[in-house]
């Protein structure tokens, strides 16, 4: 019984700790040891590199927008990386030649992160700024990207990402995960660095790009990680923005963080090479926002079979901690009204803002269910590096 008890609390302390212990602790920290950064104006040649895949129907929007951002046009070059595109997405790339638009293709197909390697052969500017095909930035950016860059220590700056509301409970909950998200970013850049980027609006020192030798499932990450584990800063400027749409659906979204948290594993096991042990507290930020996270599913099972078996081992005396009774029914009846609230935001739709909230047990259970299938599909080595895409 006193093992049943301790996996139990061990379990739910892992997942307090995750969703709330750290940020907490983080923000306290922002506040009470906050840098006094201040960045010079200054305007470096910068590379717009956007990997694109078959992406036809999104690539003329986001060039369009790309050429509409307020950034000296004669500082911009703007480079898409179409490896392995079969559609239409070359034609309309290559007719955008006559705005300056450059061109990197080959027929084959070997990844997102081979392509931008190969693409990293003609960028030309001091700072490249990686961004994908269905996500758009706000007029001001790139300005707002490349500020920090005035300090030498910074090799990397990350931006915002903004999901498109459009009335789904889906983009409702994804939209809240990245403000959720942003504050704990916020607080990180606070009081060191921030230890994970989006992916869809990062830039980085060109001097400071190591390409990986390994095939990379979250080039993001391991850009990050990699900077920091080579001496160097990572900003979080919240007011660069970018916006996209959410998934098509629950289960595409489940895809797309299958292969993310795939990724996560195989950085968690690269850490050993990865990790920047010299920075303890970029180790203890590196692990408590993003490693303890893939746990968590793990945690909630561990959490839910310790607790139904101890409703079977009655005490003596009733303890809350030991996990006697009535306390075990009590949680246990707290753990499946849990699962109960996500299936069924799962199944039925409400309007309103109690509909939203309803959905939430669906998101967050929705997104651990992706954490196991990506520990599966990287432990079978069934999870490729070359990602699908999917629908939005």
């Amino acid at each position: 019984m006193l093992v049943l008890a301790f996996l139990f609390w061990l379990s739910i302390f892992l997942i307090v700790y995750s969703y709330f212990g750290y940020p907490l602790l983080i923000a306290l920290l922002a506040r009470v040891a906050s840098r006094s950064d201040v960045y010079s104006e200054i305007q470096p040649r910068v590379t717009f590199l956007i990997p694109a895949y078959n992406e036809e129907k999104h690539i003329a929007q986001k060039l369009d927008n790309t050429l509409s951002l307020d950034y000296p046009r004669e500082k911009i070059q703007i480079l898409v990386a179409a490896d392995g595109s079969s559609d239409r997405t070359v034609d309309i790339v290559r007719a955008y030649g006559v705005h300056g638009v450059e061109l990197c293709f080959i027929p084959e197909r070997n990844g997102k992160m081979a392509a931008i390697v190969r693409a990293m052969e003609y960028v030309r500017g001091e700072i490249v700024v990686f961004s994908d095909a269905n996500n758009m930035y706000d007029v001001k950016a790139i300005r707002e990207l490349v500020l920090p860059f005035s300090d030498v220590q910074v090799g990397a700056t990350t931006g915002a990402k903004l999901i498109i509301e459009d009335g789904r409970d889906l983009s409702s909950a994804e939209g809240l995960y990245w403000k959720y998200e942003s504050a704990i970013k916020i607080n990180e850049s606070k009081v060191d660095s921030c230890v994970s980027a989006v992916g869809e609006i990062l830039a980085v020192r060109k001097s400071a790009f190591n390409p990986p030798r390994e095939k990379i499932i979250n080039d993001d990450h391991y850009i990050v990680l990699d900077l920091l584990r080579r001496g160097y800063r990572v900003v979080y400027t919240p007011h660069a923005r970018s916006y996209e749409h959410v998934s098509a659906a629950a289960g595409d979204e489940i895809e797309r963080r299958t292969r993310m948290n795939a990724g996560l594993f195989q950085t968690i096991f690269m850490s050993g090479r990865l990790l920047p042990f010299d920075r303890p507290l970029i180790v203890w930020q590196t692990i408590s926002h993003k490693y303890l996270r893939a746990f968590v599913p793990f945690a909630l099972g561990f959490a839910f079979i310790s607790n139904m078996l101890l409703l079977f081992n009655d005490h003596p005396e009733s303890s809350f901690f030991m996990l006697s009774s009535p306390f075990a029914a009590y949680l246990f009846g707290l753990q499946v009204m849990f699962y109960l609230l996500a299936l069924l935001g799962g199944y039925f739709r409400f309007d309103g803002k109690i509909g939203r909230l309803l959905y939430l047990p669906t998101f967050l259970l929705n997104s651990n269910w992706a954490t196991l299938k990506g520990f599966y599909g990287f432990i079978t080595n069934k999870q490729s590096h070359i990602w699908k895409r999917v629908r939005r």
